[in-house]
């Protein structure tokens, strides 16, 4: 079984995918990872986010196993990657590995901007997880808080709508709802709402398989 999550950032789709995956025991790839992952490496070798070649081959290097999660997910490596992953070269050059790794035996789940359209177009089920955008920001301002970090709930907030902007308007995998995707507002809900609502969804396609 594949399982598809796309939203925007902070939408929740993360943690969903995470817990997801633990409830059906499937392999979970955070391909938001793999973009932050070219970022930091364009950083070390001094490149600019804007050289798509240099991105693109760094990102052909990228081992997965070797990312460093905590350090990657800062708010500055996030508008890092959004930029990065806007390259077409850099998305070709990460397809190949996100595909293999949804071809596992036994399925696996996947969450990111283009998974249901691009990634896994195929994939068993598809959820499309989004929220306000002043609700993302106040969740990632939480999150920042959470860790210690220094938080302008304002700016994270015109973040947010900025790489929303980016991701949608990008020519390369916009960010964008499959057709046969299951929209999941979690606005309104906090977690175990909304795991309780997304196991709805899969639940439901597992049975009209």
């Amino acid at each position: 079984m594949i399982i598809a999550i796309d939203g925007p950032a902070a939408s929740g789709k993360g943690t969903l995918a995470r817990k997801l995956a633990a409830h059906y025991r499937l392999p979970h790839l955070d391909t938001g990872l793999l973009y932050r992952g070219t970022a930091s490496a364009m950083a070390a070798a001094g490149k600019p986010l804007d050289d798509a070649q240099a991105a693109a081959t760094l990102a052909r290097a990228l081992d997965p196993a070797t990312l460093d999660e905590a350090a990657l997910r800062g708010r500055p490596m996030g508008e890092a990657a959004s930029v990065v992953a806007a390259h077409p070269q850099v998305r070709a050059a990460l397809l190949d590995l996100q595909r293999a790794f949804a071809a596992r035996p036994g399925g696996a789940v996947l969450d990111g901007r283009d998974i249901g359209t691009v990634i896994c177009p195929d994939a068993d089920v598809k959820l499309f997880v989004t929220a306000s955008a002043e609700e993302r920001a106040l969740r990632r301002t939480r999150e920042l808080v959470g860790r210690g970090e220094d938080a302008d709930p304002a700016a994270i907030l015109e973040d947010i709508r900025r790489r929303d902007e980016r991701d949608s308007g990008r020519s390369a995998a916009p960010l964008v709802r499959a057709a046969d995707a299951v929209l999941l507002d979690t606005t309104a809900l906090d977690v175990e709402r909304s795991f309780e609502a997304a196991l709805a969804i899969v639940e439901a396609a597992r049975r009209r398989a």
